[in-house]
């Protein structure tokens, strides 16, 4: 059973999502686990009660319909106490479990690498630590003290607090190993350094299709909740020939547990090192806005909040589930919008405009500059062409004069190359306009 609680009056009055589409997605969350949701339903309260979050008349009703369904888990949407849980695990006699622990659940099913199965683990610890409160009676014993010391003993429950938090920080150390390795692999991709583009978004709102679709990968794509965790990078080639690395990474939700923000933030760091970041947005979802400040409110969390206030690109996804009246509104109000960009990662439509405009921010923070080559200096040459783009070119006795447009770290490299001291700049290097040069 998956309930919703939907809070009314003035309890709720900061809530902007729909509550229909929050019991969608969480019977979807549900799905996910393979759990067989056989009763689903939206119950409003009022006021939130401190021992089973519910009404009593809810909880009585809904106590009616486990046993008459013989439901074994009831899914809460919501955050609920120890003490919620414990006290509506009674009422029910069945196993209940809040949106914290479902989505928890969820990630430790998927988690395939090692790195993911650390994060899972070190989450699902610092969620379980704070539900030691003698839910069970074996926490309720205590073992005498040693040798012949006498007192009262360690209680079960201090035990297994300890173990817990001993299990914490080997779990801690592991993962710094994992993100100083992660780190080095980020330092050698500096130095090549090809430019990373990180795909964001909602859950489902269909990232990997996309990323599938650009860099004809063979990522799990389905259409379900969390279908993928661990992140994923390829090369792509954009329109200008200037390569890229495309990261796709796990998706976000609404009330995303911040144990789960904590744990992944090594992974999550893809997101913070991005030169570009595109953010996948589901316009076929009913909440899509509410989603998007989902999004948003994680990013910031994760200190991009830069980014997100300088304004994202967005790739407006599944506009094959739209009619045609509404497609075509949606096309009509993002025509100039040069960064948010119509697309359907399933028929391919829009992927030229989608890396259009990631070419287009790319070129906006390059350097063009003059470069006088002699002419039969090759290697440099190929490196130009190979690392930047030439806009013109012109050759004469001298040699070869070429415009070209070089990210600054670039730039600065081909001045020490042709021993031009990067301290002073030479007079016609400029910040390009961010036109788009094909």
């Amino acid at each position: 059973m998956v309930v919703h609680p939907h809070l009314r009056g003035a309890a709720g009055a900061g809530q902007t999502r729909d509550p229909g589409a929050r019991l969608e997605e969480a019977v979807g969350l549900a799905g996910a686990i393979h759990l067989d949701v056989v009763a689903a339903e939206v119950v409003p309260i009022t006021k939130p009660r401190p021992s089973t979050l519910l009404g009593g008349g809810a909880v009585e009703r809904l106590g009616e319909l486990i046993r008459a369904e013989a439901i074994e888990v009831a899914i809460i949407d919501n955050h609920l106490s120890p003490i919620q849980q414990r006290n509506l695990e009674r009422a029910w006699s069945c196993k209940v479990i809040d949106r914290t622990g479902l989505i928890l659940e969820i990630f430790g099913e998927r988690a395939r690498t090692r790195e993911g199965q650390l994060q899972v683990e070190l989450a699902h610890l610092s969620y379980q630590r704070s539900r030691l409160v003698r839910s069970w009676t074996h926490l309720e014993r205590q073992r005498g003290g040693l040798g012949f010391i006498g007192g009262p003993g360690e209680s079960q429950i201090e035990i297994d607090r300890r173990l817990i938090g001993e299990r914490i920080v080997h779990l801690r150390k592991q993962l710094e190993e994992v993100t100083r390795t992660r780190e080095l692999h980020r330092a050698a991709r500096r130095r090549v350094p090809y430019p990373i583009v990180a795909l964001v978004g909602y859950t489902n709102a269909g990232k990997s299709t996309l990323f599938n679709r650009l860099t004809r990968a063979d990522v799990l794509s389905k259409d379900m909740l969390f279908a993928t965790l661990d992140p994923t990078m390829r090369g792509l080639t954009l329109p200008s020939g200037r390569p890229v690395i495309l990261s796709d990474t796990v998706g976000f939700v609404s009330d995303l547990p911040h144990e789960l923000v904590a744990a992944f933030r090594a992974t999550l760091e893809e997101v913070m090192e991005a030169d570009v970041i595109v953010h996948v947005r589901d316009v076929s979802a009913v909440d899509c806005e509410a989603q998007k400040a989902d999004v948003e409110a994680v990013l910031r969390e994760l200190d991009v909040g830069a980014a997100v206030e300088a304004g994202l690109i967005e790739a407006h996804n599944k506009i094959d589930r739209l009619g045609g009246e509404g497609r075509a509104r949606l096309t009509a109000s993002l025509r100039e919008r040069h960064r948010q960009v119509p697309v359907s990662a399933v028929t391919g439509d829009g992927m030229d405009d989608l890396v259009a405009a990631i070419d287009r921010t790319l070129a906006a923070g390059r350097v063009e500059m003059d470069v006088d080559l002699d002419a039969a200096d090759g290697a440099t040459f190929a490196w130009v062409h190979r690392r930047g783009e030439v806009l013109a070119r012109s050759d004469d006795e001298a040699g070869v004069h070429l415009r070209v447009r070089l990210d600054p770290p670039d730039a600065e490299r081909l001045r020490r190359r042709l021993g031009l001291d990067p301290a002073e700049p030479a007079p016609s290097d400029a910040v390009a306009s961010g036109a788009w040069a094909p």
